[in-house]
């Protein structure tokens, strides 16, 4: 029997090797941070979420939602642990960071089936089945054997990460618990202000110090992950319609309405540090400290982690991968997470699933399995496969990867498109169980 060899334990990777080791495959899982830490790491936990504490909407008619619920039935881990170490964040599936990476990392010790080396990884072994998932951050050593591979077919982007403070440093004075429009428990501390405070600090962050990037770097920013500071020099009401928006929330301080709000998500189950939501940033430290101390509500914010910016690597997907996330040149070698081209948490997650259900299926010689655009999963593949390869971005769970539903209510369609990827995933769920 082929080895199988697992190499990166973010999200992909962990998923993929408990995935495999749950059916009775033995696995080598390599992970680099006992003796190497990427620039955005922070944890030598498995399964580190690095930016966002959100897994996104959980809302069932979302296709972030849909997408969750079709990893249940293909028996994701991940995303079952996720639930377990939910914190309260309206609709969307928030997860206390350290807690869910212990459970990861305590479950894969454990597992009888996985066998754990601490070393970078800079090459691939002959005669082995491999599940490339060495993230976004992959190392140099291991980029220069991709390339050996596929030539220089690499693509990068420059992600973001959101600041997180104290919870005890929050002028509550200032400050309001709750969910926009009323949806969900009071998960949020909104942060309001009034058109002069807002551009006192809108003039203060479009003209902040910033980290001074290449010139590449400036034209390599990925859109759903735009620093704040970008965005907001689109023009002076961008944020305001974005990460700022003060609609479907009231300020109990004040009679007005908020002209913007600022959003704080619990980052851990006990609340006591939170991160300002759509924050990313390339500031300054210290220019961090001092525009976003202009809001009111965090004119005294104690700084747990500031924001970050680190380049993002991702694989040419339709120039370099089959429709299984398989290398064309190398058909033993699968790559899983966001190196493949997919973007979010969840989305990682399923391409490990995916990737190790097809290794599987390698081994026992079984013809290879995918998934429809009728699903999230199924979608998300289509997608990547059939990209144009001069113009490849990174792709998130949306609707419109979907095969089209002619339902002009659009509340009915989204109803309607789940409805139609479960009762496909159900059925192919069913057909891997009968095969075991």
């Amino acid at each position: 029997m082929l080895k199988i060899n697992v190499i990166g334990a973010g999200l992909a990777g962990s998923e993929a090797a408990l995935y495999l080791a749950k059916m009775g495959y033995k696995v080598n899982l390599y992970e680099m941070k006992d003796k190497k830490m990427s620039p955005a790491h922070h944890s030598k936990n498995f399964a580190e979420i690095v930016c966002s504490n959100s897994l996104k909407s959980d809302d069932e008619n979302t296709a972030s939602g849909v997408l969750k619920r079709e990893l249940t039935l293909l028996g994701s881990t991940l995303i079952d642990v996720a639930y377990q170490n939910r914190v309260p964040a309206g609709q969307a599936l928030a997860v206390d960071r350290d807690a869910f990476s212990s459970e990861i990392t305590r479950l894969i010790k454990e597992n009888e089936n996985i066998k754990i080396y601490s070393e970078e990884v800079s090459g691939f072994e002959k005669n082995a089945i491999t599940i490339l998932a060495t993230g976004p951050l992959t190392s140099d050593k291991m980029i220069e054997a991709i390339k050996s591979k596929i030539g220089q077919d690499f693509l990068y982007f420059y992600d973001a990460a959101s600041p997180i403070i104290t919870a005890d440093s929050i002028n509550m004075d200032n400050a309001f618990y709750g969910a926009r429009y009323g949806k969900g428990e009071e998960d949020y501390i909104n942060c309001p202000m009034d058109k002069d405070e807002y551009l006192k600090f809108y003039n203060e962050l479009i003209n902040a110090n910033t980290v001074v990037l290449h010139e590449f770097e400036k034209k390599n920013l990925f859109e759903s992950c735009m620093p704040i500071e970008i965005l907001a020099k689109r023009g002076v009401d961008a944020i305001r319609f974005g990460p700022l928006k003060p609609v479907g929330l009231t300020n109990p301080h004040k009679k007005d309405k908020p002209y913007a709000v600022v959003q704080l998500r619990k980052e851990n189950k006990y609340g006591t540090i939170y991160n300002i939501v759509g924050f990313q940033t390339n500031l300054t430290f210290p220019e961090q400290k001092r525009v976003f101390r202009l809001i009111p509500a965090l004119k005294d914010a104690e700084f747990m982690r500031y924001g970050v910016m680190h380049t993002n690597n991702y694989i040419n997907f339709p120039n370099c991968l089959d429709k299984y996330s398989r290398l064309k040149v190398d058909n033993n070698i699968f790559v899983a997470g966001q190196l493949s081209g997919v973007e979010g948490y969840v989305e990682s997650i399923a391409s490990g699933l995916y990737c190790a259900i097809n290794a599987i299926r390698m081994i026992e010689g079984k013809k290879l399995i995918s998934f429809s655009a009728n699903t999230i999963i199924g979608g998300l593949y289509n997608y990547l496969v059939n990209a144009k390869a001069d113009n490849f971005q990174p792709i998130n769970a949306n609707f419109g990867i979907l095969n089209p539903i002619d339902i002009k209510d659009k509340k009915e369609r989204y109803k309607a498109f789940r409805v139609r990827a479960l009762n496909e995933i159900k059925y192919k769920s069913d057909l891997l169980k009968d095969e075991e």
